[in-house]
Order: C-alpha cells, then sequence, then structure tokens
C-alpha cells in the first residue's frame, strides 16, 4: 500500500495525485474526475502518508487504519449520510484503539470516504501481493541458462582491406 503523492487539500473535496512540481506549488490530478490544476504554496495541503490517528497510547498511521479495514469486510463500511453511532460502531470494529475524546465523526467519514476512494482506484494494494509478483515477474524476464559454450574472447581483426570485406580470426576454446 503506497499513499506517497496521495495529498488532501483544505478548500477541496476528495483526494489527489501529485503530478509535479512547479515554481509556486503544485500540479495535482483529481482521483475523482481526473482533472488537473495548480495548488500554491498558500493553501494547506496534506500528504496522506503523514495523516495518522489518535491512539489510547501511541498514533496510529492511516495506512495501518486502511489495512485494518481491508483484513476486515470492506462491504460493511458506512457511507457519510449514515447515522453517527453506525459510523462510530464501524470505525471501533475497524481500530478498537483509537482515542473517542479526540477522534471525531468527521474524521471517521473522512477515513471511509478515502477508503473506498483509494480502493476503486486501486491504490490500497497490501505489500504482500505485490512483493509476490515481483518474483514471478523477474523469473520471466530471465533467460533460461544454457550449456552452450561461452563465445572466445574476440581478437583484434586486420584492417579492411580495399578488395571487401575483412578477414577475421576466431579462437575455439576446447572443453576440459
Amino acid at each position: 500500500m503506497d499513499l506517497s503523492g496521495i495529498i488532501s487539500v483544505s478548500g477541496m473535496g476528495g483526494l489527489f495525485k501529485v503530478i509535479s512540481q512547479t515554481r509556486s506549488g503544485l500540479m495535482i490530478e483529481s482521483l475523482i474526475d481526473g482533472k488537473r490544476m495548480p495548488v500554491f504554496s498558500t493553501h494547506k495541503i496534506s500528504a496522506l502518508e503523514d495523516i495518522s490517528i489518535y491512539g489510547l497510547h501511541d498514533d496510529i498511521p492511516l495506512k495501518d487504519v486502511f489495512s485494518a479495514i481491508k483484513k476486515a469486510n470492506p462491504a460493511e463500511l458506512p457511507t457519510a449520510k449514515d447515522e453517527n453511532h453506525v459510523i462510530n460502531e464501524a470505525f471501533e470494529k475497524f481500530v478498537p484503539e483509537y482515542d473517542e475524546d479526540r477522534v471525531y465523526v468527521s474524521d471517521m467519514k473522512k477515513v471511509f470516504t478515502w477508503y473506498k476512494l483509494l480502493n476503486e482506484k486501486g491504490i490500497l494494494e497490501l505489500p504482500e501481493k505485490e512483493e509476490e509478483k515481483k518474483p514471478a515477474a523477474e523469473k520471466e524476464s530471465k533467460p533460461a541458462k544454457t550449456t552452450t559454450a561461452k563465445p572466445a574472447a574476440k581478437t583484434s581483426a586486420p584492417k579492411a582491406s580495399s578488395k571487401g570485406m575483412a578477414k577475421t580470426t576466431t579462437v575455439r576454446k576446447t572443453g576440459a
């Protein structure tokens, strides 16, 4: 699960992907509709990989919250229009160690909305699946070993004559 390059901009709904950096800010693309727009340094920008939820003992990174939701049944996620007690119960089911005094229902709604959006776009892949795919792809791309002898080092060839191609000499390597 790679949340790098995914940001939230204060005052703009949804999540955005950073496309490039400009002289005065960032060029971003909306994950909802794909529109590109500039964001200036005067906007409040939050990277999702830096966001965490208040916990009873330590802060819980958003990445861990998304992993907990993914391991459970994501079909049971509440919508932002559900009643507050339904959202509280669902959030407590996924993240039981959150601090009830400092995590508000609006924060919970945002987490569930972001999760659904990132899941639709395929950004929330678990790292175990990505690691399993890489070795399989590497095995396919490597050529199979053959038992033929390697060609010998090339000797210097005489200069080309004016009548055609130059003669080359090859050295054969005998097997021991």
